[in-house]
């Protein structure tokens, strides 16, 4: 065959490796365990977006929507879908959700867009005054504990719950590590657990107000521990010391060096 370009074109491939005769890896396949598949492309593709990494994230974006194309045709093949109704059915969702562009609607600002889009949403699902579904719903419950807390707060901000101020959040931070030190003083497990995770999700909730991605942010502070712990490994052999007998002064004198002489 030619060069394939079409989404059309990935969904023919698809037919070919499922199709009797086709590729016996591929015919195999389930739900059940190409689970593991879609959530490793995922990441893969988060992973070359952090490294900024334009043609790893164009590579991964194919892999990605692969499984998308594959799981649909499972599902084609159990009666309920294809991948001809996957992309009809986000392309209403989205002009449905745009009413400011392609309605007569008008929105001033993204805040504004985003009340709009929950308010269509809830007209989506029907929710009556009876049974209204809760602001909160619609996470994923396999989403990254971090990456949760942010969406959750995102979402109770919408309709009005949330902080007026970036700083009072900091003081709410402050409070929070004043919590978990008296946990800790107390020996408690479970308070301490508790004021833990208290404030680990207010942390979250300051990288919202700065507009910020915890998870991201994360991320590049355990990149950095990375690197500067490379530096303290290095150093240690060039001393020809093993890190379990420098001690706790000389590493962390290495870990200072690390910081001026390291990119981050």
């Amino acid at each position: 065959m030619g060069s394939p370009r079409r989404f059309e074109d990935l969904v023919a491939i698809m037919d070919r490796l499922r199709d009797p005769g086709g590729c016996p890896w591929d015919r195999e396949q389930t739900f059940a365990t190409l689970r593991g598949f879609l959530v490793e492309e995922c990441y893969e593709a988060v992973d070359a977006l952090d490294r900024e990494d334009l043609p790893g994230l164009c590579e991964e974006l194919g892999d990605l929507l692969l499984q998308i194309v594959f799981l649909s045709r499972l599902a084609r093949e159990a009666g309920s879908f294809s991948a001809a109704d996957v992309v009809e059915g986000i392309s209403a969702k989205m002009v449905r959700r745009h009413p400011h562009v392609f309605g007569d609607e008008h929105a001033a600002d993204s805040a504004a867009v985003l009340k709009r889009w929950e308010e269509i949403k809830k007209e989506e699902k029907g929710d009556g005054p009876e049974g209204a579904a809760s602001p909160l719903d619609g996470i994923p419950k396999a989403l990254p504990a971090l990456v949760k807390a942010q969406r959750l707060g995102a979402k109770a901000a919408r309709v009005g719950f949330d902080w007026d101020r970036t700083e009072e959040v900091l003081d709410k931070l402050a409070e929070e590590a004043g919590e978990l030190g008296a946990a800790v003083r107390g020996g408690d497990p479970a308070a301490i657990r508790e004021e833990l995770g208290d404030l680990l999700f207010t942390a979250a909730m300051v990288a919202r107000k700065l507009d910020l991605d915890a998870d991201e942010a994360l991320a590049r502070a355990n990149a950095k521990f990375r690197l500067r712990f490379a530096y303290v490994e290095d150093a240690a052999r060039r001393a020809g010391v093993a890190l379990s007998d420098a001690g706790p002064a000389l590493m962390n004198r290495w870990w200072e060096e690390s910081k001026s002489r390291r990119p981050e």
